[in-house]
Formats: C-alpha cells, structure tokens, sequence
C-alpha cells in the first residue's frame, strides 16, 4: 500500500510517498481503507519531533481518518466488515490503509460524508468534550460563551455546540472571510481581532459582567486578555497554543474574580498520554461520539473542509494549513 512517510524529523516537504507493507492486525483491531485523512497544526508538530509524543522512525503520520472497514479481528465486538467509520489514530492516517483499536473507532453519521467526516475524529469530540463534560467548561443553557479561532477546525465545532446546547455564542476570528464563516456556523456575535480589541467588545456585548465561558485554542495573549473579560465565576477552557505561545496564569485574577482554568487535552482520553487510557475511557468516549453522531444526522452540526489534496500532496495540504488562510479544515483524499 502507498502511505506518506516521515524518515526523519523535519518539514512537510521531508515527507515521502512510498510503498510499504501493510500492518498487521492485532486483538481488537480494525483495518480500515481509508477514503479521506485530516492535517493539522498537531501533524505538522510530529513531524519536526516537537509534539509530546514522537512515534518511532519510520511511520506514516495523520491521527483522524475516515474510511470503510475491511478487515475485523475476532475479538472485536461493535464493528464488522463494510462499515463506514470515523477513526482516531495514533499515526498511519496518511495513507491507503490503517490498522485501529476498536474502542478508538466510530460509526460515521450516515448524511456526512467520507471528506467532511475527518472532522469528527478529533476536532468535534475535543469541542464537545471540553463544552458539556462536568469536569470541563459544562456549558448551560442561558450561558454566553466566548470561542476564539472560531474558523478553525475545533472553533468552529465549538460555536456549533454551543448553540446547540442553548449558550449565547461570541466568536472571533481574523478577517472577512472568517467573520462570515463563523457567522454562517452559527455564531451570535462575531469580532474580527485584526479591527477591534476583542477584550473591548465582548465587554460592551456583555454590559461590562463578561462572559460565562470561554474556548480557547490560540494560547499567548489571547489567554491574558480573555480572563480579563471573563465573568466572576467563569471558566476558560485552553485546548491548544495555536499561537505558539504558552501564557502563564495570573493567580491573583483568579482569586479576585473567583475564576477557574480547566485544560481539556481530548488525546488523553484516546491513548494519546504516557498512561495509555483509552480503554478504561472507552465508554465515556463511545458515549461522546454517540452525542455527536446525533447531533450530525438531525442537522445540528455541519463539518466543513475548506480544500482537498491527494495523498501525494499531503505536504502541500500542511503548508496551506500553516500559512492560515483556510477556514474549517484541510483534508487528503485517497484515489
């Protein structure tokens, strides 16, 4: 099978389409031809060997994929043969073929397609996790919600789950573009951080009390100045550093205006973590997508792919990403 392979820590451009052996199934795993795989900003950190986990040279990169079940261990309970599912990989997306555990696998929502399913793999289910898990942001109906990047990939699944959970949603992003995406994904109020101070508005759109929630992937100063406009009692949630900047917590803010920092790292529950716990976590993430297939298949939620790419243009699908310009996700599509 063809499969995009990283030989050496480094760039996009270092990958290489090659033809390797197929892996072989272990207990409780699927194999699963792949129809489409996602890239993120994750992706690209694996690959240059910056990501807290390194898999072991030679591998295929690519975490979340989509695809049609073609082989079953005995021991596999839910899934069979011919089976069209979503899939949470610890690497080997970018390719033709993919082996997975069962627990880490998903039936797909029947009215979304391979392409557009990617999404559902890991940016949905963070999104999800972190707005209606008690331990997490336990967004409620009545709450304002403030989600940064809301063009991106989980930013945009947050403002869809907010609205569907009954929160009054504000969203930034960069641009026309990306205002008018966010907007057209369901957002009640939108700022453009590139025209106005976002710290600023969503205090004049709160009548100076701040909001409930906030989510946050961007990191840096966008985390500074969002627990300045948080409400007393609020919670922000970081899930990622886009930015590439790690801020560190004022305790005194969080003390005067009794606020909470919860981090939501969904990888943890996936077998991403030196504790590998995706099996002691598998009905709480099983129930997860359950919650999301539902919301897919009543038209709740609407993944969107910005741009496709063949697998042998993986490396360019990583450098449009990186470059910022696209909204919702980036996918490869297996010929």
């Amino acid at each position: 099978m063809k499969a995009m392979i990283c030989r050496k820590w480094g760039e996009p451009e270092d990958l290489r389409l090659e033809e390797i052996e197929r892996q072989a199934l272990k207990r409780g795993q699927v194999r699963i031809q792949i129809k489409a795989a996602g890239v993120s900003f994750a992706t690209t950190l694996v690959i240059a060997g910056k990501y807290q986990r390194k898999p072991p040279l030679p591998f295929a990169p690519g975490t979340e994929a989509s695809g049609v079940v073609i082989e079953a261990d005995p021991a596999c309970k839910r899934l069979k043969v011919g089976d069209e599912v979503v899939a949470v990989l610890d690497w080997g997306g970018l390719a033709e073929e993919t082996v997975a555990h069962e627990v880490n696998v998903f039936p797909k929502p029947r009215n979304i397609g391979f392409v557009e399913a990617i999404q559902l793999a890991i940016s949905y289910p963070t999104s999800a996790g972190a707005l209606t898990w008690p331990t997490a942001l336990d967004v409620q109906k009545g709450h304002t919600l403030l989600v940064h990047a809301a063009a991106g990939g989980v930013g945009m699944a947050a403002v869809e789950i907010g609205k569907i959970l009954g929160a009054t949603v504000i969203a930034t992003a960069g641009g026309a573009r990306k205002t008018a995406f966010a907007r057209a994904h369901g957002a009640d109020h939108v700022i453009d951080y590139g025209a106005a101070d976002f710290r600023e508005e969503v205090l004049k759109l709160t009548g100076g009390r701040g909001v409930d929630r906030i989510y946050d992937p961007v990191g840096g100063e966008v985390f500074a100045q969002s627990l300045r406009c948080l409400a007393v009692e609020g919670r922000i949630c970081p899930i990622g550093f886009a930015s590439g900047a790690i801020p560190q917590v004022p305790a005194n803010i969080l003390l005067v205006k009794s606020i909470a920092v919860i981090g939501f790292n969904y990888g943890y529950y996936v077998g991403w973590s030196p504790h590998d716990a995706r099996f002691e976590q598998a009905d709480r993430t099983f129930a997860l997508m359950e919650r999301i297939r539902g919301w897919c298949e009543a038209g709740l939620c609407r993944p969107h792919v910005d741009r496709t790419f063949r697998l042998d243009e993986a490396a360019q699908a990583m450098r449009a990403l990186l470059q910022r310009n696209a909204v919702g996700r980036l996918a490869v599509v297996m010929a």
